[in-house]
């Protein structure tokens, strides 16, 4: 019946826009080079020390706990305590366990074992109980406040030591990085309580779902805190991603592979090179994280931003010694290639700059030993050799392959000779080049092809020289909406050895640099996607730097990927998804409500939907609003209204194009309401088909009552269980009271028309005497069968209506049955007012008739209202979808009240 009321182009279409939303999904879930993070192991077993809090302090958090990570000897040794070691702190996300900090900690008893507990890391861990604080923010306060407290009892453990912390080091994993930010907003707390803080995989701008008011307001006074205290803020701070398998630890050095949100926890290229730097960190003098913020950022940018292949020195030394028993050979080429093997001497290789800098601009130089000896100087006034040199080797990059450096020859122009060191090996064999270009033979730009080509176009550029390094410049490429595949076809001639080149896309703007390594000759395929838009300021370009072979020739070509582009739609503003869905099903109640009213009858669900939910109904309204709140009367007029900010400008903000994504996200919301309509249908007519097997069959209604004697005793009950445990729970039990009111109607149908079928002429005089009541009163008519089946339309379009009312407030009900143990009482409760306004009218909603309503003087004011609301569900839902459950009540309000007037 529901498939029989819509055409085959349709259908077509709904298919299409399931094609299309998979792609979308597909690319999102799956879309993302493989997870090459090493498993990170315990080399003996994990131990779990709870911490003992004061008794008023576990008294009001009874769902938290502390505990102290430990291995072998050294958890039997910190039983006793005090501790003596530095404390860190981790934070553990959304539905994250405390036992997440046993990959850090046990690289760091590893490390601390490697030079004799000189120095050591105390790992602590807070037990959140898994709570789900990244779709409910009611428990976000009360774990900021929790931690702090948790601060102030770890750094008691080591009071009367000789070397005593003052302040502790947090890691926060997901939401646990924000509950670590939100510290510095509690009144009583001091900056000076934390040294560090290093966040993974944290959502920093916005939540991820906005399923309560809770949520988008911590999020708000965290970040305005942050952005109007700036320059009072004294913590470092490092934030690290997981690229695009999360939802950019590959720009990480040494680290260089993406982590998706729950490996950057226990990734051991990442926590290798957390640990590195934690140790960086320490000052000799006090044993602990030093206090210096420029030692920090120092240490932080060698081993995170880039790494020049050397061991971190707080003060290097600049001018180094070039003496000893060494071969001084000079180049006077302008490219040159040196492989190094068994050499029994040290060589340096020294190249006169003052004939290059006529010619060139760059220099160029790599090596693929990867040692961390210094490797290149640069001398002043020298002829044949030099005792100093300018050690350069400090600005080199160390990349997965290869170190390298590139130099401007005049922004150093005391230098008169470039000079590159060769050590004495034994067994080993590596390979040094070095070359002088002008930097526009070098650099190359490429535009990207459109939006709209849909991959059928291509843009290409041939590398056809003997240059070891390009810089390939994507023009017009800034927008997080624009995705496309970037082809690499390497060809190499007389070539015997496998060759390795280095595809590294840079954003300038961002650290989200991702490294791709090519065997070749090969076809290497890139995504290149942003994860943060290009500001309106910023004029730098995004860059493919390509490490290649003089060998080889290289052809890139670059072409838009639709399906990509789907999928930064669905990572980016999918969560909007659910307030297009409910706007669609908004027009589909409102055009059922006026034909109704019109026509006497309400059409079938899946037609009001292809004939009302129409993107021109709603966009146009949202656009033209947005371009009038640019004006400065608009939008003193707006604020006088005490109207919120539109979501619109929240996403534009966001780098959303709003009217081509508004429109892709509402095809997606039609085509999900549609399907989901015919889910709930058929879920109906299943369930009556269950309850007529279970259960004697029974008829239609023969009286219609508004209000039955039982349904004030449900109300009171439903409410009562509202203010006494959970809104959500009693929104969930009006949700099923409303779902069996409908299936007991569709099973009367049912058992009505089996029985026209057996008994025709019965089945027509019971219809002309139900019509005959009808005539004389509403209020006591035998309901016909056209009426049941307008009434089922109808109820069919609340249901899916009270489906997403259901979906957006379970986070809540699942926190609250998961913490019962502690809490009867859901405190705050986001559902609560919600439930108030909602269980009475659903209670009149469940006993109303078409027949009931067709004649109310309201009914065609009802049918109107729909229409605005589905507008206000996208301008001011879409980006707070807390807000979507009180555009959806309002029509349901109005309908249960044409019942009385």
């Amino acid at each position: 019946m529901f498939l029989h009321s819509v055409n085959l182009w349709n259908l077509a279409f709904y298919a299409l826009m399931v094609f299309m939303a998979t792609l979308g999904l597909w690319d999102v879930f799956f879309g993302f080079e493989e997870n090459k993070c090493s498993m990170s192991y315990m080399f003996e077993y994990p131990e779990y020390q709870k911490i003992e809090l004061p008794k008023k302090l576990a008294k009001r958090y009874p769902a938290y706990e502390l505990y102290l990570y430990g291995e072998g000897s050294y958890a039997e040794e910190h039983k006793a305590l005090p501790l003596t070691g530095i404390p860190v702190l981790f934070l553990p996300g959304n539905a994250g366990s405390y036992k997440q900090v046993r990959s850090i900690g046990s690289i760091a008893l590893r490390k601390a074992e490697d030079i004799d507990f000189k120095y050591h890391f105390d790992f602590f861990s807070v037990n959140f109980n898994e709570e789900l604080v990244a779709l409910y923010g009611g428990s976000l306060q009360k774990q900021t406040k929790f931690v702090h407290e948790c601060i102030k009892t770890i750094l008691k453990l080591y009071k009367g030591q000789e070397f005593a912390p003052t302040s502790v080091a947090i890691i926060g994993h997901s939401m646990g990085g924000l509950v670590a930010r939100a510290l510095l907003t509690l009144k009583n707390f001091k900056q000076d309580l934390i040294n560090l803080l290093i966040t993974q995989a944290t959502p920093h701008v916005a939540p991820v779902m906005p399923l309560d008011r809770f949520i988008t307001d911590f999020y708000m006074t965290v970040n305005n805190y942050w952005i109007l205290n700036a320059r009072h803020i004294n913590l470092t701070t490092l934030s690290v991603a997981g690229g695009f398998r999360d939802y950019q630890s590959s720009a990480v050095p040494k680290t260089w592979v993406s982590t998706d949100h729950l490996s950057i926890v226990w990734c051991k290229q990442l926590q290798l090179t957390t640990i590195r730097a934690f140790f960086d960190l320490i000052d000799a003098d006090t044993k602990q994280i030093t206090q210096n913020p420029k030692k920090k950022l120092s240490v932080l940018n060698h081993h995170f931003i880039r790494h020049p292949a050397k061991h971190f020195e707080e003060n290097p030394s600049i001018i180094s010694d070039l003496t000893g028993t060494s071969m001084w050979v000079p180049v006077k080429v302008s490219k040159w290639t040196y492989v190094a093997y068994n050499e029994s001497d040290k060589i340096y290789f020294t190249f006169p700059l003052a004939n290059h800098r006529k010619i060139y601009t760059h220099v160029y130089c790599q090596s693929t030993m990867l040692d961390t000896n210094s490797w290149i100087f640069g001398c002043i006034n020298s002829t044949s050799m030099c005792r100093q040199g300018v050690d350069l080797s400090w600005k080199a990059e160390l990349l997965p392959t290869i170190k390298s450096l590139t130099l401007r020859l005049q922004d150093y122009p005391s230098l008169s000779h470039l000079v590159v060191y060769v050590p004495s090996i034994h067994g080993s064999k590596f390979v040094v080049d070095c070359e002088f270009f002008k930097k526009e033979t070098r650099s190359i730009q490429l535009p990207v092809t459109h939006l709209f080509s849909f991959g059928l176009s291509s843009r290409k550029v041939i590398l056809n020289t003997s240059g070891l390094f390009y810089n390939i410049e994507l023009l017009n490429f800034g927008q997080i909406y624009q995705a496309f595949k970037i082809n690499v076809v390497s060809k190499c001639s007389g070539v015997k050895e496998e060759i390795t080149s280095i595809y590294k896309l840079h954003i300038p703007w961002s650290y989200e640099d991702s490294l791709t390594i090519a065997q070749v000759p090969s076809a290497t395929a890139i995504s290149v996607k942003l994860h943060i838009a290009q500001p309106e300021n910023d004029s730098h370009v995004a860059l493919l730097k390509m490490y290649t072979s003089s060998d080889c020739q290289y052809e890139v070509t670059v072409k838009t990927s639709f399906s990509q582009i789907l999928g930064q739609v669905v990572r980016f503003h999918g969560g909007a998804l659910p307030a297009y869905v409910i706007s669609s099903i908004l027009l589909a109640y409102g055009g059922q409500l006026y034909s109704l009213f019109s026509t006497g009858h309400c059409l079938e669900y899946a037609t009001m939907l292809d004939k009302e939910a129409k993107p021109y109904k709603v966009d146009p309204f949202v656009i033209m609003v947005k371009f009038l709140l640019g004006y400065k009367w608009f939008k003193e007029f707006w604020d006088m209204l005490l109207l919120p900010e539109l979501d619109a400008i929240v996403l534009t903000s966001q780098s959303m194009c709003f009217p081509l994504v508004s429109l892709i996200l509402f095809l997606f919301g039609t085509c999900t309401a549609y399907w989901g309509g015919l889910l709930s249908s058929m879920s109906v007519r299943l369930l009556s088909s269950l309850w007529l097997t279970l259960k004697r069959p029974s008829e239609l209604p023969k009286d219609i009552k508004i209000i039955s004697p039982d349904l004030p005793i449900l109300t009171v009950v439903l409410i009562i269980v509202s203010w006494t445990t959970c809104g959500a729970f009693a929104i969930l039990l009006t949700y099923l009271y409303y779902v069996f009111k409908i299936v007991h109607l569709q099973a009367s149908l049912t058992t009505f028309k089996n029985s026209q079928t057996v008994n025709p002429k019965h089945s027509r005089r019971s219809e002309k005497k139900s019509n005959h009541h009808k005539d004389s009163t509403v209020h006591h008519l035998r309901l016909s069968a056209s009426d049941a089946e307008d009434s089922l339309r109808m109820h069919s379009t609340v249901i899916n209506l009270l489906t997403w009312i259901v979906l957006l407030s379970m986070p809540s009900l699942i926190y609250w049955l998961k913490n019962l143990r502690y809490y009867f009482k859901l405190n705050p409760d986001p559902c609560k007012p919600l439930a108030f306004i909602l269980i009475p009218t659903m209670a009149v909603l469940g006993n109303t008739y078409t027949a009931s309503i067709k004649s109310s003087k309201l009914l065609k004011t009802t049918s109107q209202f729909p229409l605005p609301l589905a507008v206000g569900v996208i301008a001011f839902g879409s980006a707070h979808l807390y807000r979507v459950p009180c555009f959806v009540f309002i029509p349901l309000l109005l309908h249960a009240l044409c019942n009385f007037m």
